[in-house]
């Protein structure tokens, strides 16, 4: 039997402490389940730092706030109505509606109405917040862990959980689909890295009694972790592409195979596959809608470029304080990065593949957020959809924490550099914090709103083609009639017929109209292609108003029984049938398969 140092009789002997490459050993006391557990609470307790001041201020109102609440709101309210799932924002646009959740990627709606349920409102943002940030800290010390000691790695999960970006997404933008989609994203770094690499006896440490590792199951937890964004947030679904791509051709650059490059690229198109049930709509579908809003004035990458001006005062004071973010995460990024890779063989020494492709993804998302790449805007596909070009901070700040760990442990003044960075991100988030509107009345108005039936002001880019949602009026009644030829419009309302609701549903409407004459059926509803009219038991061609998209049939004289109810689109049965295939691909690639020994009778 080969003889054991003095070190790894004290790691046999004490199991609480762990190598710190380069500098001896260091105590690592575990709690509970071990480093994992002490990492989950240093996390946490960072998170609810960061959402302390909702307890006292109220909600951070930032510029999506409004946005994700009606959502949320609206969501729960189907949900006691018997839609699961909903797809039409019911009372977006004043009770008109819209296809809001076709096209905006379900997680954090889902999220949110879900947290709704159970909490009070007013608490639900920064419940969101605290879970998002928690996952954060939890996938960037999944990522670390593979690579570093456990302390590294704890630090590492804070440090990304709490990053400048993350923060300014908090107290200012109220992006809490994207911080959900960033909370995600080392797990998209660490399957790309490691698929297709052979275990070694120091990856993975820490990761429990999971199943061994294997190209299957990498592939597998690739494609989960990418559709996993997908279904959270488009534009960070768009940059977490082609951020995947070039990690990918890092490693197999280094790792001179292209097994890696296959692999990944058949994971990826699994994980688009998984989340069919939100792409697939949400690409056959806009031309029944005016997404190309999303890029109006203000909204375009030319415009948003780091420290970009336009006419709008508004839009430059965000642009400003965006860009002050971004050039000091980049270049402390810069800076660590060239501390820890000069010094790399006291902690980076085995993560060779992982400091390389995040120095890339760090260079290439610097350079998209500067005018010199406005061609790659241009010519890359989607990517234009991304809009802010500052959203590159996005992956960014996986090598911002990586790094700025890495060098911080090559320092002798470990604790006053660590105490320096904190009081970075204590300058960013009071920064922050001054710069928003903290209200008390958001979530209260928009909770009367819906449950009052008056509706919740829509979204440009989810009307109906054609429609201009600012014309409709407030609480217009739910079935107004009108004559159907112009020299009756002095008749009055009342005199055309009787109408009476049986039910109005988000995704079914039922009335019944005693007609005198011939009448023209306006609903508070606005016109969309998935809504199908049926007069008494006949299928009628709805209309659109020309000005505002209101939906519009026509009625005979008599009784008529109508029915308008929301169909379900042959594009949505398509995107379910390929999620549900993707799932079971998926789950046999992610099966632990051992082979079974059968038992043979001894021979003599």
């Amino acid at each position: 039997m080969p003889a054991i140092t003095a070190q790894q009789a004290r790691t046999r002997d004490h199991p609480g402490t762990l190598p710190r490459p380069g500098r001896g050993w260091i105590p690592f006391r575990t709690v509970g389940g071990g480093p994992q557990s002490c990492a989950l609470l240093a996390v946490m307790a960072a998170a609810l730092a960061v959402v302390a001041p909702f307890f006292f201020l109220g909600t951070a109102s930032g510029h999506d706030l409004e946005f994700h609440l009606s959502s949320w709101m609206d969501v729960a309210r189907q949900w006691h109505e018997g839609v699961l799932y909903p797809r039409w924002a019911a009372w977006a646009n004043y009770g008109f509606g819209e296809a809001r959740f076709i096209f905006y990627p379900p997680a954090s709606w889902l999220l949110g109405a879900a947290l709704g349920s159970i909490l009070p409102w007013k608490e639900v943002p920064g419940a969101f917040v605290w879970l998002a940030l928690t996952l954060a800290g939890a996938s960037m010390f999944r990522l670390a862990r593979e690579w570093m000691p456990a302390g590294e790695a704890a630090r590492a999960a804070v440090l990304y959980a709490v990053n400048p970006y993350h923060l300014v997404v908090v107290y200012f933008r109220s992006a809490y689909a994207e911080l959900l989609a960033s909370a995600l994203f080392p797990l998209v770094v660490l399957n790309a890295v490691r698929i297709g690499r052979d275990p070694s006896p120091d990856a993975g440490r820490g990761a429990g009694n999971l199943p061994p590792r294997t190209l299957r199951r990498d592939m597998a937890g690739l494609a989960l972790s990418f559709a996993a964004i997908w279904l959270c947030n488009a534009p960070a679904a768009v940059i977490t592409s082609y951020s995947l791509v070039l990690v990918l051709a890092v490693v197999t650059v280094l790792r001179q195979s292209a097994k890696v490059l296959l692999a990944g690229g058949v994971a990826m198109a699994l994980g688009l596959l998984l989340a069919c049930i939100y792409i697939v709509p949400a690409t056959a579908e806009p031309g029944w809608v005016n997404i190309d809003e999303v890029l109006s004035s203000g909204l375009r990458p030319e415009q948003n470029f780091l420290f970009t001006s336009i006419d709008d005062p508004e839009r430059n004071l965000v642009n400003l304080i965006l860009s002050t973010v971004a050039t000091a995460q980049i270049a402390i990024t810069g800076l660590a990065a060239a501390v820890s890779i000069h010094l790399r063989h006291l902690l980076l020494k085995k993560a060779r593949e992982l400091c390389w492709a995040l120095l890339v993804l760090g260079g290439a998302s610097a350079i998209l957020m500067l005018p010199v790449s406005g061609l790659a805007w241009r010519a890359l596909p989607k990517l234009r959809y991304v809009q802010f070009p500052w959203r590159w901070l996005l992956p960014l700040g996986v090598g911002f924490a990586i790094f700025v760990v890495a060098a911080i442990h090559q320092t002798h003044a470990r604790r006053a550099w660590t105490m320096l960075m904190a009081g970075v991100l204590l300058a960013a988030a009071w920064y922050s914090g001054h710069q928003t509107w903290w209200d008390t009345q958001d979530a209260p108005v928009t909770q009367a709103a819906i449950s009052q039936d008056r509706g919740y002001e829509g979204t440009d880019e989810y009307q109906t083609r054609g429609a201009g949602h600012y014309d409709l009026p407030q609480g217009a009644p739910l079935v107004a009639l009108a004559p159907v030829e112009e020299n009756e419009n002095r008749m009055k309302r009342s005199s055309l017929g009787l109408v009476r609701v049986e039910r109005w549903a988000p995704e079914e409407k039922i009335f019944t109209v005693e007609a005198r004459k011939p009448v023209r059926a306006a609903l508070r509803l606005l016109n969309y292609p998935a809504w199908q009219v049926e007069v008494n038991g006949e299928i009628e061609e709805a209309e659109s108003h020309e000005d505002t998209g209101q939906m519009l049939f026509d009625l005979p004289e008599g009784h008529s029984r109508v029915r308008v109810r929301f169909t379900r689109t042959a594009d949505r049965t398509l995107g379910a049938a390929l999620t549900v295939l993707a799932t079971v691909v998926i789950a046999g690639l992610a099966w632990p398969w051992r082979q079974v020994k059968l038992l043979q009778p001894n021979s003599s």
